[in-house]
């Protein structure tokens, strides 16, 4: 009954959603021309028991990335399909694999839509990325025979909560996986609480730590630094959400003060931000350019917005240290562990709650800072900056961290063959 009442709300809601398509579809012509893949409806790519791995956006398609490339090279046969959610992690699984991979947007949870969707893939498995809970989905590859295996999965606490009267069904989806692997204890615990298995469940750590750097991003990065001077110090604050933007110029103003030739580079989160976020900049005195006008910053440019997609690891790699977004604001933090990867000092704010074993394994092991508000970071800047040493350690405690906790994507593809074993 209550999966009966769940579908026919989501049916109920059929407009809403069509609307938001229209409107998402201003923003992203390509993602308007393709609305009907998120119904099931798409030219069906002629293959059979294909691999199938989900990721939502940009966050969990790079997080699947060498998931995704170590599923191809040890099922070479099996083609591979990948599915998002958001126009921009389809274009960043565009640009990650091209033509190697079969991308097409996951449905919405309507039971005819699934079931179309499925018999165009035709999958053998699939690996659900974090805690893509959808229970006609999952109910539906159940009654296939399709092994799911949910994997990086995580649960915050406020996010347990949330299921509320609707838990029960969370709980008949979830134990229609075959494993679910989560990140952490914790989140394994809070899992189980919602419904996961005993038995199919199992923390392998987080995914993310399995990142691989390119080799030529530290000269791409040098580049960026020559043509803004060497030697000026410059820092980044990535992916920050409405309301991180003032606190964060805030504390720009506060570097300044101390190093009047510092640059701040600035990557909001949401492209339909991007101008918004320049038109502030400018507002309050900074001299501001943006990456999609001009290809470079200047001696002259305190501000440097990043209102293009897909180039943020370049940017890190440019970077003296490195503001997480989401952490200011109450939205739960966003990836820790590529500035890490990339040797750099992290700062982030109070709220991480959505990657809170990262930020605490990082935090611990003093490669990483936490702070409050807008005077701390701005204070918090200006000291790091003026100590090279300090920063030098952090961004090796970092690296250490990211040594240590690697190796969930050979737990993650030893767990899909005993499931395809069973």
């Amino acid at each position: 009954m209550l999966r009966l009442l769940y579908t026919l709300t989501m049916y109920l809601l059929t407009p809403v959603i069509l609307y938001r398509l229209a409107a998402r579809g201003l923003r992203y012509r390509r993602y308007l021309s393709r609305w009907k893949e998120r119904f099931g409806f798409f030219p069906a790519p002629g293959f059979r028991n294909s691999s199938w791995v989900h990721a939502v956006s940009v966050g969990e398609v790079n997080a699947a990335a060498p998931l995704i490339r170590a599923l191809m090279q040890r099922y070479p046969d099996q083609p591979m399909v990948v599915t998002t959610v958001t126009p921009t992690g389809s274009e960043r699984v565009q640009k990650l694999f091209g033509d190697k991979v079969f991308h097409v947007y996951l449905p919405y949870d309507l039971p005819a839509s699934v079931k179309r969707f499925l018999d165009r893939i035709q999958p053998r498995f699939a690996v659900i990325m974090e805690t893509e809970i959808w229970p006609n989905l999952f109910i539906t590859c159940k009654e296939r025979s399709i092994p799911i295996v949910v994997t990086n999965a995580r649960l915050s606490e406020r996010s347990l909560r949330g299921y509320g009267p609707v838990r029960p069904l969370a709980r008949r989806a979830i134990r229609c996986a075959s494993f679910v692997a989560a990140q952490s204890p914790q989140d394994a615990e809070r899992l189980r609480t919602l419904g996961a298995a005993v038995t199919r469940l199992a923390v392998i750590g987080n995914l993310k730590f399995d990142m691989q750097v390119p080799d030529n991003l530290p000269s791409m990065g040098a580049e960026l630094r020559e043509a803004w001077g060497a030697q000026r110090p410059v820092w980044i604050a990535a992916s920050t959400h409405e309301g991180e933007e003032l606190p964060v110029l805030k504390a720009h103003s506060m570097v300044l003060k101390r190093f009047p030739d510092a640059l701040l580079l600035i990557a909001p989160r949401h492209p339909e931000r991007f101008r918004a976020v320049a038109s502030v900049c400018r507002s309050l005195g900074f001299i501001t350019r943006v990456r999609s006008e001009k290809t470079a910053a200047d001696a002259r440019t305190q501000c440097f917005v990043i209102d293009t997609m897909g180039e943020l690891l370049r940017f890190y790699a440019a970077a003296d240290i490195a503001f997480v977004g989401g952490s200011l604001e109450a939205i739960g933090g966003h990836n820790l562990l590529e500035p890490a990867a990339l040797g750099k000092p992290v700062i982030v704010g109070p709220h991480t709650f959505n990657t809170e074993e990262v930020a605490f394994s990082l935090i611990e092991a003093r490669a990483a800072l936490r702070v409050e508000d807008e005077a701390a970071l701005g204070a918090t800047l200006s000291r790091l900056l003026a100590q090279a040493d300090e920063r030098l350690a952090m961004g090796q405690a970092a690296q250490a961290v990211l040594d240590r906790e690697r190796g969930a994507v050979e737990r993650t593809l030893r767990i899909v063959e005993q499931v395809l074993g069973e």
